[in-house]
């Protein structure tokens, strides 16, 4: 059973912005003749990367929910040029829209079990629930509506 990230997506309002920070980022690893790869940096390393490399994701929190997720490829421990340690989290550059579930702030990444992750949404819920305004979607998740 894979063993899952969970991040918070610090300035991001929305999955569609998170989209295109990674589009971004992904047409400027094109112009410099890298991999087409989204890499997050991070300051700890997981110890548990067997885990998570056999199938595990990470889960962005957006706005104080779960709201997404990429398929994580690579965990790259490295020093920078200060002689700090670090790690590159590589994923596949596809985000994909899950259930939206509230979520507290916490620092850093957290291990998510793969019995904890919530489903991913389908392509015409996706572009309906992720379209709408957070408080409408908070409002019927919490009347059990969604």
């Amino acid at each position: 059973m894979p063993l899952h990230l969970i991040k918070l997506a610090v300035g991001c309002d929305s999955v569609k912005e998170l989209k295109g920070w990674i589009a971004e980022r992904m047409q400027t690893a094109k112009k410099k003749g890298l991999p087409q790869h989204h890499i997050h940096i991070t300051r700890m390393v997981p110890k548990r990367d067997a885990e998570i490399l056999a199938g595990g994701s990470l889960y962005w929190v957006i706005k104080g929910e779960i709201a997404a997720r990429e398929k994580i490829i690579g965990i790259e421990p490295f020093r920078d040029k200060d002689g700090i340690g670090r790690c590159r989290i590589v994923m596949q550059p596809k985000v994909i829209s899950v259930s939206p579930r509230p979520m507290r702030p916490f620092q850093g990444w957290r291990y998510l079990a793969d019995d904890s992750v919530p489903p991913d949404l389908g392509k015409s819920a996706a572009g309906t629930i992720a379209a709408m305004p957070e408080p409408m979607r908070r409002e019927l998740r919490d009347l059990g509506l969604l």
